[in-house]
């Protein structure tokens, strides 16, 4: 009896368990279905009594609430959360023809649906509940939209209202891979509100109810960073807490979070005038949407941008891992590249699809596939092709193919070189031999040619003046009858002469008197054998003049006797010089010219070798090489000499070497076809003055100007190079 009372105890007792485990799961499954069974019915637009859009969204069942939404003001757009909610109207995009509102789009977002309107301009919402209809209305703006950015404070990322406070864990600051200054910062939570502004030169970030341990409030000096960055300064500020960013000259910023970690991202911009907007980003030219995800399946997030561009996405199994992300107002293929940097991710385009997998695992199959196609190649069979070239040699095509870091052949490949008929044979797959012909036929091609013609002038402007005197004054009177008195130009100023005395045979040697050398000279006789000289004051000519006037003052009275002899010489010498040598030459090779003399001297020798004849060169040389551009453009590396002889240098023993005046100009240039450019030009001025005087007298004013000699000259020297590159054009009549 007691054993049976104990099994029926026992079977009652799994009877009760089984009946309460069947209630529980009933329930939970119940619960469950419910949850999951809500859907989104239909879509309905319509338009209110006050004029207003007002859209119906039906769902199975009813909201406990009214979901939450968020407006975007460019482009404009309202965005709702329906929680517990899956699609049900079996499409994500909804056309509506509507003034304000353009079309409807519905994404799955793990266990809720979030419906984004597009709208044609900016509209003000609001929300209620009708049953199991939520209810939207979409009314005009009230106020300007400048007005409105005015007074709402635009946000980076949300805080939810009545959550606690939240703190900084740490600040720091890092230098970018391109130069850029990344403020990092570490959050206590990733539900932290952030607000990001411009304010004046510096960038703002608020931490809303956010506070800052004492060891982060201070001042970092990151100017040592090269960066756009000069300093961050993070302080509190009641019950939230400010950083502000000092950027220098020309900068743009951008700013993302993922979990914990907000980063600002501070670039510098380089300024283009050709450009109508300055910036150094991407251009991202997705449309713009706004995405907050808490602790979301990173293959969630890209089924949301996969719905919302209607793109076909394939993501690897490999791709795991949640993420918090907050964007607002970006453009969807930027936030796609955020989200694959942010966990190493790697995408392939293939026409429409875009495959989306690790980096590693990208980088792994590509290399499989690059060794799969390199079996394949080593197992294909080999051809002989024979290319029979016009331009290149043979030789030099076979050692371009066959270098190894060239790659032109594969391993099994080979190439050999016919001179004498200047053919080429190559063996290897057909692949490789395609490529062979593709470069053969870029290269196997006629070089241009280039004539340059260059033009040197010399032109010399020489002038010079010169302007001399002789001046002399003879003079006699007596003293007591006894005396006479005269004035020279030396103490000898009277040499003695041998005339006829009193007309007989007989000579006699007498200093003539002024009187006596004045009456001859008036009659035309004179002395024979005298000269005059001696008794000059001044003897100042000019060497080789052009011209004299000579005056004689004569007082035969008194014996004074005034001599004055003016010479003058003025001379004018101008030339011009023009060298013209022409090269013609190939594409990028050099040519060289030139024409000129070898001047010889004789260099001693030594008691072992005898003295020997060398030579300079004094030549005129043009070296240039020309470069065709695509644009029929020439670019030139010129170098012309213009060289002539100088003077001559005594050596010792009576040897003596040649001088060169050189004159050299080296540049590089680029210059149209057919265009002439000057290059260079040397410009020289020598101005002497020379006087020749007598002290004291030669300084007199206007009197001075016996008793001085005075000279002017002025030499111009200017070298001129013009250099004209014309394109030869290939002949039009072939050769029949």
């Amino acid at each position: 009896m007691v054993t049976t009372t104990l099994c029926n105890k026992n079977a009652l007792l799994r009877k009760g368990m089984t009946v309460l485990l069947m209630t529980v799961f009933s329930v939970f499954f119940s619960v469950s279905a419910q949850a999951q069974n809500n859907r989104l019915e239909s879509i309905a637009v319509s338009k209110g009594v006050a004029g207003e859009t007002v859209v119906r969204f039906t769902l199975q069942a009813a909201l406990p609430a009214a979901p939450a939404g968020f407006a975007i003001v460019a482009p404009p757009r309202v965005a709702l959360d329906f929680p517990g909610v899956i699609n049900g109207t079996g499409e994500s995009r909804k056309a509506i023809d509507d003034d304000v509102l353009r079309s409807v789009n519905l994404v799955q977002v793990g266990d809720r649906v979030r419906a984004v309107l597009n709208l044609n301009k900016s509209q003000q919402f609001k929300t209620s509940l009708d049953g199991r209809t939520v209810v939207v209305s979409l009314s005009g703006q009230t106020q300007s939209l400048a007005e409105a950015a005015s007074q709402t404070e635009q946000r980076f990322a949300e805080t939810k209202p009545g959550t606690a406070q939240h703190s900084l864990v740490d600040v720091d600051f890092r230098r970018g891979a391109n130069g850029e200054g990344l403020v990092v910062v570490d959050l206590s939570d990733s539900a932290t509100g952030v607000n990001i502004y411009q304010q004046g030169k510096q960038l703002v970030v608020d931490f809303i109810q956010t506070n800052l341990p004492t060891n982060l409030a201070r001042r970092l000096d990151v100017n040592d960073f090269g960066t756009p960055v000069s300093s961050v300064d993070t302080m509190q500020q009641g019950n939230r807490t400010r950083m502000i960013i000092e950027p220098k000259g020309l900068w743009e910023h951008s700013a993302y979070q993922t979990d914990k970690r907000l980063t600002v991202e501070v670039k510098e911009v380089i300024e283009d005038p050709n450009k109508l907007t300055q910036g150094s980003r991407p251009v991202w030219k997705g449309d713009k949407l706004s995405l907050n995800f808490q602790n979301v399946e990173v293959r969630s997030v890209l089924q949301v941008l996969a719905d919302f561009t209607s793109l076909n996405i394939i993501t690897s199994d490999t791709v795991q891992g949640n993420l918090t992300l907050r964007l607002k107002d970006i453009p969807w293929d930027q936030a796609l590249d955020i989200i694959m940097k942010t966990k190493d991710l790697d995408m392939r385009k293939d026409g429409s699809v875009i495959r989306i997998a690790p980096r590693a695992e990208l980088a792994l199959v590509e290399a499989q596939a690059a060794k799969a196609r390199s079996e394949m190649e080593d197992m294909e069979p080999l051809q002989t092709e024979m290319f029979q070239l016009n331009y290149q040699k043979a030789e030099n095509v076979k050692q371009l193919l066959s270098e190894s870091t060239q790659k032109f052949l594969s391993r099994r490949g080979t190439a050999q070189a016919e001179t004498r008929t200047n053919i080429l044979m190559v063996t290897d797959t057909t692949k490789r031999l395609e490529d062979v012909r593709a470069l053969i036929q870029k290269i196997d091609i006629t070089v241009r040619q280039v004539l340059i013609e260059a033009r040197i002038v010399v032109a010399t402007d020489g002038f010079s003046r010169q302007l001399g005197v002789r001046f002399g004054t003879q003079s006699g009177f007596g003293i007591g009858g006894n005396y006479r008195v005269g004035q020279t130009g030396s103490l000898t100023t009277q040499p003695t002469v041998t005339v006829d005395k009193d007309g007989s045979t007989t000579r006699e040697t007498k200093t003539p008197t002024p009187f006596e050398i004045a009456s001859r000279s008036v009659n035309g006789a004179g002395y024979p054998g005298y000269s005059d000289a001696g008794g000059l004051i001044t003897n100042l000519p000019v060497a080789n003049p052009a011209g004299q006037i000579a005056l004689t003052i004569l007082n035969i009275a008194s014996g004074n006797l005034i001599n004055l002899e003016l010479s003058a010489l003025e001379a004018d010498h101008r030339g011009k010089v023009v060298s013209s040598p022409r090269v013609i030459t190939a594409d990028n090779q050099k040519a060289v010219i030139e024409q000129g003399t070898e001047v010889p001297y004789v260099t001693p020798g030594s008691s072992d070798s005898p003295a020997t004849v060398e030579f300079k060169k004094a030549v005129l040389r043009l070296d240039v090489t020309p470069q065709i551009t695509p644009d029929n453009r020439i670019i030139m590396n010129v170098e012309i000499r213009k060289d002539s002889v100088g003077q001559r240098v005594q050596l010792g023993g009576g040897f003596e070497v040649p001088s060169i005046d050189t004159k050299n100009v080296a540049t590089q240039i680029a210059v149209g076809n057919g265009d002439t450019a000057v290059i260079g030009g040397i410009f020289e001025e020598e101005v002497l003055n020379d006087v020749d005087k007598v002290p004291v007298l030669g300084d007199i004013p206007l009197l001075g100007y016996l008793f001085k000699t005075t000279g002017r000259q002025s030499h111009k020297t200017e070298l001129l190079v013009f250099l004209t590159p014309r394109i030869v054009k290939d002949s039009v009549n072939a050769v029949r």
